[in-house]
C-alpha cells in the first residue's frame, strides 16, 4: 500500500471511528484504537452492490477497492458482500451479476457493538466463527496480538485470501477452513466466543469450545427475523444471557464451502378470503421487536414481500405447509389469507400481547440454552417462556 493511499485512508477510518463513537457504538478506547489502524479497503479489494437493471432485475455491480475514488465507498458504514455463490451467479453485464451472496465485510456499526459485548481483557482468548474478508479478524487482532486470535470459515479459498490479506499487515493469527457449527477441530476452548454468521442455535460444537465463564456473542437466526444474543457459560454448562439493544442480520451458516442448499418453496394454498386485522403490515415492518418475537413463536415461517400486479408491496408470512397471510405495508387494515387461518391469528395474539406488556423491546429478552441442549426465550418481566 502506498504511503499516499495510507494517508488517505487514515482519514476515512478517524471519520468511521467518530461516527461509531458519536453513535455510542464503541465505548472503549482499546476497540477505538482497533478501528483507527486496520485498513478496511485491505480486506475489501473490491465487492458488490445490489442495483435494479433496466430490464428489473435486481443483480450485484462489482467494484473495486484500488479505483480513483474508492476509498470513501470502503469506509461507509454499510455491508460490503465480497463473495456470490457460483451456483447461482450469472454475468447479465459487464461487472454485474446475479446471484446469492456467500460472504461480506459486515457493517462497522454492527460489529462495533459485538465486540464491545464481548468484555475483552488483553489476554483474553478469542474464536470467531465466520472469517470472511477477515476485517473482524484483523480487528481482534489489533485489540488483542494475534496469538490470541482463531477464526474459522466453512470456505478455504476464503481463508486462505484472508490469511494472505492479514499476513499483508502484520497479522499471523489462527486460521482454519472447517464449519464453525462443529466447533473448533482440535479441541481448544476460549474464553470469549463471537459468529459473525447466522446460527438457527447455539450448537454442541460451540458448547465444546467453552469453559465456565466463556461469553458467546452470536446472531440467532429465525425464518421471520434475528437478533444477537450474549451469553455467559455457567459451571454447569449452561449459556444464559439476553438479546443485545444493538440487532444486526448476517448470512446464514452453510455446510458447503461455496454454496447453499437449493430453498425449497412452499406451494402456496389457493387464496381463502380477506378480513380486517387489528395489526398490519406497516406494524410489522416497522417494530423490530415485535418480529424477533413473533419469529420465536413461528419458527418454520417465512417472511418474504408481496407485489401485486399494480405493483403495490405488501408483507407476506408462509409456512412450509402452504398456509400463507399478507397485509398491504400501506397500513390498510387488511390481511388476506390461504390456508389455516391461524397463522394469521398468531401475529394478532403476539401483538396483542406485545402492546398490552408495553412494547418491550429485544433487551428485554432471555436466550437460555440448558445443558442439554434445549432453549428458550423468555420476557424479564411477566416470565413468560417460548421454547425455540
Amino acid at each position: 500500500m502506498s504511503t499516499t493511499t495510507s494517508d488517505a485512508a487514515r482519514v476515512h477510518r478517524e471519520a468511521l471511528v467518530e461516527h461509531l463513537a458519536s453513535g455510542n457504538l464503541i465505548r472503549s478506547d482499546e476497540w477505538r484504537r482497533a478501528f483507527s489502524v486496520v485498513p478496511r479497503e485491505v480486506f475489501v479489494p473490491r465487492w458488490y452492490e445490489q442495483e435494479t437493471t433496466d430490464k428489473g432485475i435486481s443483480a450485484w455491480r462489482e467494484h473495486d477497492a484500488t479505483a480513483d475514488g474508492s476509498l470513501p465507498l470502503v469506509y461507509r458504514d454499510v455491508t460490503l458482500v465480497t463473495a456470490i455463490d457460483p451456483e447461482t451467479a450469472e454475468q447479465v453485464d459487464a461487472g454485474l451479476w446475479t446471484g446469492i451472496p456467500t460472504s461480506s465485510s459486515t457493517l462497522p456499526s454492527v460489529l462495533a457493538p459485538m465486540l464491545e459485548e464481548l468484555d475483552i481483557e488483553d489476554d483474553t482468548s478469542v474464536l470467531h466463527v465466520g472469517t470472511g474478508p477477515g476485517y473482524l479478524v484483523a480487528l481482534l487482532c489489533a485489540r488483542l496480538g494475534d496469538r490470541y486470535v482463531y477464526s474459522m470459515d466453512i470456505d478455504p479459498t476464503i481463508v486462505r485470501a484472508a490469511q494472505q490479506r492479514l499476513a499483508a499487515i502484520g497479522y499471523a493469527p489462527q486460521l482454519v477452513p472447517d464449519d464453525g457449527r462443529e466447533g473448533y477441530p482440535t479441541g481448544e476452548q476460549f474464553d470469549r466466543i463471537i459468529s459473525t454468521c447466522s446460527l438457527p442455535q447455539i450448537t454442541d460444537g460451540l458448547m465444546r469450545c467453552t469453559r465456565p465463564g466463556t461469553v458467546i456473542v452470536t446472531n440467532i437466526g429465525f425464518g421471520i427475523e434475528s437478533g444477537v444474543v450474549r451469553v455467559r457459560v455457567d459451571d454447569a454448562g449452561r449459556a444464559s444471557g439476553h438479546f443485545t439493544a444493538h440487532g444486526g442480520t448476517f448470512m446464514p451458516a452453510r455446510g458447503a464451502a461455496q454454496t447453499y442448499p437449493a430453498k425449497e418453496h412452499p406451494q402456496l394454498a389457493p387464496e381463502a378470503g380477506t378480513r380486517t386485522t387489528s395489526v398490519t403490515g406497516a406494524d410489522f415492518r416497522t417494530n423490530y421487536a415485535f418480529r424477533l418475537l413473533l419469529a420465536a413463536k413461528l419458527r418454520a415461517a417465512e417472511f418474504v414481500y408481496h407485489s401485486d400486479a399494480s405493483g403495490a408491496l405488501s408483507i407476506q408470512l408462509q409456512q412450509p405447509d402452504g398456509a400463507w397471510a399478507r397485509s398491504p405495508i400501506t397500513g390498510e387494515q387488511t390481511v388476506t389469507y390461504g390456508g389455516s387461518p391461524s397463522l394469521w391469528r398468531t401475529v394478532e395474539q403476539t401483538w396483542s400481547w406485545w402492546t398490552e406488556e408495553g412494547r418491550p423491546q429485544q433487551e428485554q429478552f432471555d436466550y437460555i440454552r440448558e445443558a442439554d441442549g434445549s432453549a428458550y426465550i423468555s420476557h424479564h418481566n411477566s416470565g413468560l417462556r417460548w421454547a425455540i
